[in-house]
């Protein structure tokens, strides 16, 4: 089999780049994706609020039943995501699922972190507006996520470096701790 010519070569991978956008630009989101997502994310977020203010056998069921919502809803968006495009994007997964993008994590980050506060003041008002406001923030950062995605595939298909997420993980865990030792 002969070498492709630079021209040839050329010429193929035009047409791929410009398949991939062609694909990028017309995926679809299932009903109530975003939705879905941000609620669950919210819902998290006060479960687990109501965890580090309690510390109890059910509030440690529902800090578990929480993170439990959230990860079946991400499941099965991700399925039908890709039953109704037949592609996985590992960038939609990671950074708009998992929230592994910056905004997404930072906005959680905070809104965890003042629910928790606010939590161990005793404002549960101010618990779920948080609870609210990092649900949107996830939803939000989503979009845009999408957004750029559609129009730089190739930029965007890729999931956060896996140092990112070693960042990302540590600084919760610290955050974590140092909201429960001064809640104590």
């Amino acid at each position: 089999m002969a070498l492709p010519t630079p021209d040839d070569a050329a010429a193929a991978l035009a047409e791929a780049e410009t398949s991939r956008a062609q694909l990028a630009g017309g995926l679809g989101l299932p009903s109530f994706f975003y939705s879905s997502i941000g609620v669950t994310a919210a819902a998290q977020i006060a479960t687990a609020a109501v965890e580090v203010a309690f510390d109890t056998g059910w509030t440690r069921l529902l800090a578990i039943a929480g993170a439990a919502a959230f990860a079946l809803t991400a499941g099965i968006q991700l399925f039908r995501f890709r039953r109704l495009n037949g592609v996985r994007i590992a960038g939609l997964t990671s950074r708009v699922v998992l929230g592994t993008g910056r905004a997404a994590a930072t906005s959680y980050a905070l809104a965890l972190g003042a629910a928790f506060w606010a939590a161990l003041a005793g404002l549960w008002w101010l618990v779920a507006v948080c609870a609210c406001a990092g649900g949107l923030a996830y939803t939000l950062s989503g979009r845009r996520w999408l957004r750029l995605y559609r129009g730089d595939p190739a930029g965007h298909a890729r999931a956060e470096s896996a140092g990112w997420l070693v960042v990302i993980s540590a600084l919760a865990l610290a955050a974590l701790a140092l909201l429960v030792l001064v809640g104590r």
